[in-house]
């Protein structure tokens, strides 16, 4: 696809990923319909690229509110590329975390994707050439302590968009399926940041993910799994999970002892 000819509905959009992506893309001369929660974060975007970028305010958890991306997308004239960015997490052990917890990422992570895809398929259907991108993680093939909840959204997407590629292989909608490492953004706690840093984690700016994702696009590719060794250690997971088992479990006493301080911070703004 080439991104001066997109038209774009972009979740998460005034995240660090998702706001990275808006630039890069309008930078890019494509048409981006950003959706995300509050305007601040776009408002910079909004300005240097007014003929390139729009704005809907939705919590994508609602109904009523992906019926709102729905209409706003039907009136700048249909779209071609959907790309849901919009994602939440929270590192900590199981039994720390609250119901809501559990819920909201369920609901963010996976329910808000796979709603609005289904809502948006047939204006795509529609378009000559279409796709859908899914951004997912490195935590969507491997099972990691501190992340189970997590995990199991990502793992969910990434089944979701393997199932849905599959499903739309005899249209003109393709799927891509993003998996960044560990990224630079304000959705991670100081103490996710503190493990990064105690394993010697790389960690990627936002940027770079964007860039990626923008090259998988006009590529056409079906799935990027960003970083070394992180792509090396998802293929080691899925042959021999045993091994990845015994390392994991060396680190536990530290991911234990980081994830009690998650619960002594204050809530972010």
């Amino acid at each position: 696809m080439q991104l001066h000819e997109a038209r774009v509905v972009l979740t998460g959009a005034s995240g660090g990923i998702g706001l990275a992506i808006t630039e890069t893309l309008c930078a890019a001369g494509a048409r981006v319909l950003a959706v995300a929660r509050h305007q601040d974060a776009l408002l910079a975007l909004l300005k240097r690229y007014p003929q390139n970028l729009s704005w809907v305010a939705a919590d994508l958890t609602l109904a009523a509110d992906q019926g709102k991306v729905l209409a706003a997308a039907e009136s700048v004239g249909g779209i071609n590329l959907l790309i849901n960015a919009a994602g939440v997490n929270h590192f900590a052990m199981l039994e720390q975390l609250d119901d809501s917890d559990i819920q909201g990422m369920l609901a963010v992570n996976v329910g808000a994707p796979i709603c609005l895809t289904k809502r948006l398929l047939p204006m795509l259907k529609q378009a000559d050439s279409a796709m859908v991108v899914n951004v997912g993680s490195t935590y969507g093939s491997i099972g990691y302590p501190g992340y189970a909840s997590y995990c199991a959204t990502k793992f969910a997407l990434r089944g979701f968009s393997e199932a849905l590629r599959r499903e739309l292989a005899d249209t003109r909608v393709s799927v891509l399926y993003v998996a960044p490492r560990a990224t630079r953004t304000s959705m991670n706690s100081a103490a996710a940041q503190a493990l990064n840093d105690a394993l010697k984690a790389s960690v990627d700016d936002p940027q770079a993910v964007a860039s990626a994702v923008a090259h998988a696009i006009a590529g056409e590719r079906r799935d990027v799994y960003l970083g070394w060794p992180e792509r090396f250690f998802v293929r080691l997971n899925s042959l021999l999970p045993n091994l990845v088992d015994r390392g994991l479990r060396k680190q536990l006493p530290l991911i234990r002892r980081l994830s009690e301080k998650t619960e002594n911070e204050p809530p972010k703004p």
